[in-house]
């Protein structure tokens, strides 16, 4: 499930603007569900870092828009890791219109482990089974 996972989100009215199209601040929204929904497949919930007294703020966000939706539209979200280091992630995301193929955006969320003092923790340390799982991700050569 962890590179072959593909977030499904229909457009809602509510997330678009004036003219009709998904307003650009919504995307990181759909990113955060996205990356949500995808630790919670892999067995990861933000729920289970927060027992154990961590935390992953984002550090960064980066995207490129190439293409608009609208409402009723479906997008297809595929989310990967592009680098891990224990201490830090970065997290890429494929976004295509589900209809046309078309590439909606192209996006990178930067992310790091902290304690509950917002301290940098290494997950290779700290939770070395949710270590592996993140380290199972990255494209081939890049362990």
């Amino acid at each position: 499930m962890g590179k072959d996972f593909v977030y499904k989100r229909k457009i809602n009215y509510y997330e678009t603007d004036k003219m009709g199209v998904v307003h650009h601040s919504n995307y990181i929204r759909f990113l955060e569900e996205t990356r949500c929904n995808w630790m919670e497949q892999l067995g990861m919930p933000f729920e289970s870092f927060e027992a154990q007294g961590l935390t992953i703020p984002v550090l960064g966000v980066n995207i490129e828009y190439k293409h608009h939706v609208s409402f009723g539209d479906t997008i297809l979200i595929h989310p990967y890791i592009k680098e891990y280091s224990g201490v830090r992630l970065v997290v890429g995301y494929d976004v295509t219109d589900e209809r046309t193929g078309k590439t909606v955006i192209v996006a990178e969320t930067k992310h790091c482990f902290t304690n509950a003092n917002l301290r940098p923790v290494n997950l290779k340390k700290a939770q070395p089974e949710f270590s592996d799982k993140f380290q199972s991700l990255l494209p081939d050569g890049l362990d």
